[in-house]
């Protein structure tokens, strides 16, 4: 009989060995209440989401706007979440519990499911390769004339003030005023409108931060700020009561906000600030439609003008005249870079691409009768090296010209018109296209580094290497009439200035360089010797004009004075010449130079001898604009030329004339004609 041991139940055999750990069953998670309170929770949840999305965001409630769709997965993605957690965790394995979403997230699902095949049927309907022929339509284009249709208009109305310099003059202009200057700041949009036929630019003032909004919104932004584009002076104009809707303002006033909830299902485009003849301002918003299918053809459909006083807005499908931009650049440029790609079918574009152009980078604005115009080129998409005409779009109306013009684009129009004051580091601005003598030619500002406008430049869009300068807008055209002239491209009829422009712009003129002249250097003898010297001029000007106005002179007059006349005391005129060359570039660069300083020396060294005039070597020699001047340029200080060609200036006494000079411009010779203060008049070849 074996003999055995009883531990009442304990294994001795299982000691060591592992056993499993009972599970705890866990306890389903009970849904909250009936089915009824559970999807009125459900629902009140994804409503208070959806609401603060709403008030965040501004998507606008439109099938349209992509910002919708997004919207409404949202919308899906939390109430499903809440239904899950509402309706407590069921289901065994992951199939279970998979099966327990589905079975709370049905409705939701099928919405998510309808809204992506609205996305892919809608973007299929406004793929450009199927709707090739619907996007080159968008622009309603005509071709017109240059010559017959686009006239010498009045200087007054081009704008020479570039938003930057705009902007500079704002904010100095709200330096001067210490009640404002300290709790506000300038926006930094400007809108260029044309303003009781005037080219002005506009903005509207913003609060300098948080804590200056609360202390001022009670009585809004008191003021907004207009700019002259053709005399440069900068106005703040004070409002009886203060404008309460603008960008700058928060929650219900915020412009956008106030915008979304009066028309939620419109799209808009940037809201842009504008005043109406009697200064009162406005926001002017334009509606943005899709003309191809749900998201292709982005048009504009009038627009939502909002009183930035009151508050008021009302939808205008046909805006009112005196609004100015309805139309944004983009929207225009992008709608003929449709038509110019589309217009001989999708494939040509990319294949063929017969006739294929597009619009160059950049773009200027130009009034005309009361309307402002967009201007930007056109240039074909297999050579971008040069221009084949330009656009006129009237913003209001979307009418648009487009004016076959062959010729330089307008950055080499830029390049080659800072070339003519190189030494002074001037930068031009995006060129206008204006037509001067029956000839189409570019019309630019040249800025400081001070961002202020300097001078002004005229170069011909068909030969750009006739390049012209002036002080002001009268001399510039002046000087380019008369290389026109002399170029053989138009008669001696057209070399004249007409003589009501000359008579506006000498008095501008004037009043322009004195200003500037004045912010280069306050020296009073300074401003006084150029003021007197320019009344007389204009005095002198207009004495001449008027006795020469009064004078009729037959050609049998002209033939009998020329008889009577000695012949030794008749002007001589230089032999013209038509010819042609052939350009050969130098085989070593070194070599060039080398060649290039030593007929730099024999100038210094025939100068110095007294064989020959620094002026007269510079008209002959020199290949900068200032050629024309005898090498002479405008009083500035040395901080305005190059390193090098300061640091000669610097050593030099009047009348004395450096070493030879090299820069990345070239080489050159310099003399100081006279030094006043920090400013250094000189000339150079």
């Amino acid at each position: 009989m074996p003999f055995t041991f009883n531990f009442g139940g304990f294994n001795p055999g299982d000691f060591g060995q592992g056993g499993e750990r009972p599970q705890r069953e866990r306890k389903p998670r009970k849904p909250i209440g009936t089915p009824v309170t559970r999807t009125l929770i459900n629902i009140a949840v994804t409503a208070l989401v959806g609401l603060v999305y709403f008030y965040v965001e501004l998507p606008a409630l439109n099938p349209h706007a992509e910002e919708f769709y997004f919207f409404v997965f949202l919308l899906c993605a939390v109430y499903c979440g809440c239904a899950v957690l509402t309706s407590g965790f069921q289901g065994t394995g992951a199939r279970g519990y998979l099966g327990f979403v589905k079975k709370q997230c049905t409705i939701p699902f099928f919405v998510v499911i309808a809204m992506i095949a609205a996305i892919a049927i809608g973007s299929l309907s406004s793929w450009v390769v199927l709707r090739a022929g619907a996007y080159s339509k968008l622009l309603p284009l005509t071709t017109g004339d240059f010559v017959t249709e686009v006239e010498e208009i009045r200087y007054d109305q081009i704008p020479m003030l570039d938003s930057d310099s705009a902007a500079r003059l704002g904010s100095r202009k709200l330096g001067e005023l210490a009640d404002m200057v300290s709790q506000f700041e300038i926006l930094p949009n400007y809108t260029q409108i044309n303003y009781k036929g005037r080219p002005v630019r506009v903005t509207s003032l913003a609060y300098g931060d948080l804590i200056k909004w609360f202390t001022n919104r009670s009585n809004g932004l008191p003021a907004y700020i207009v700019i002259d584009m053709v005399t440069q002076e900068a106005e703040v104009v004070r409002l009886d009561e203060g404008m309460k809707y603008t960008t700058a303002e928060h929650f219900s006033r915020n412009l956008y906000r106030h915008l979304r909830f009066q028309y939620p299902t419109m799209m808009f485009d940037e809201p842009v600030f504008e005043i109406d003849e009697e200064g009162t301002p406005y926001w002017v918003c334009s509606r943005i439609v899709k003309r191809i299918g749900l998201f292709g053809g982005t048009d504009v459909k009038g627009a939502v003008l909002v009183n930035a006083v009151s508050g008021e807005s009302q939808y205008y499908e046909d805006v009112p005249t005196w609004v100015d931009r309805l139309y944004s650049s983009d929207i225009i440029m992008d709608q003929y870079d449709y038509y110019g790609q589309f217009h001989n079918g999708f494939l040509n574009a990319y294949f063929g691409q017969r006739d294929v152009t597009l619009t160059t980078d950049g773009w200027n604005y130009i009034a005309i009768n009361d309307d402002v115009y967009m201007y930007t080129g056109v240039t074909s998409v297999t050579s971008d090296q040069s221009n084949i005409g330009f656009i006129l779009t009237n913003q209001r109306t979307k009418e648009t010209r487009f004016y076959p013009c062959a010729g330089a684009t307008e950055t080499s129009a830029k390049s080659s018109a800072q070339s003519q004051v190189q030494q002074m580091r001037y930068s031009a601005t995006f060129p206008l296209l204006l037509n001067i003598a029956d000839q189409p030619t570019y019309f630019m500002a040249l800025k400081g580094e001070d961002g202020l406008v300097k001078m002004y430049a005229m170069v011909n869009v068909q030969q750009y290497n006739i390049v012209e300068t002036g002080q002001t807008v009268a001399q510039c055209e002046e000087n380019y009439r008369k290389t026109l002239l002399n170029n053989g491209i138009i008669d001696r009829a057209d070399a004249e200035v007409p003589a009501e422009e000359q008579e506006l712009w000498e008095t501008k003129g004037t009043i322009a360089e004195i200003r500037r002249m004045e912010a280069a250097e306050p020296d009073a003898a300074i401003r006084e010797n150029l003021r007197r010297r320019y009344e007389e001029e204009a005095y002198a000007s207009g004495m001449q004009r008027e006795v020469i106005g009064k004078v009729t002179i037959i050609p049998g007059e002209v033939e009998r004075f020329y008889r009577q006349t000695d012949k030794d005391s008749l002007p001589v005129i230089g032999d013209q010449y038509v010819y042609a060359h052939i350009t050969k570039f130098p085989k070593s660069i070194d070599e060039a130079k080398r060649r290039a300083r030593e007929r730099l020396l024999e100038m210094r060294e025939r100068i110095i001898t007294g064989d020959a005039k620094f002026d007269l070597l510079a008209r002959i020699y020199s290949v900068d604009g200032s050629a024309l001047h005898g090498g002479e340029m405008e009083p500035a200080t040395l901080q305005t030329f190059v390193q090098p060609f300061a640091d000669a200036l610097s050593e030099l006494k009047p009348g004395q004339i450096s070493e030879v000079v090299e820069t990345q411009y070239g080489f050159h010779l310099i003399q100081l004609i006279d030094k006043k203060g920090n400013l250094y008049h000189c000339r150079h070849i």
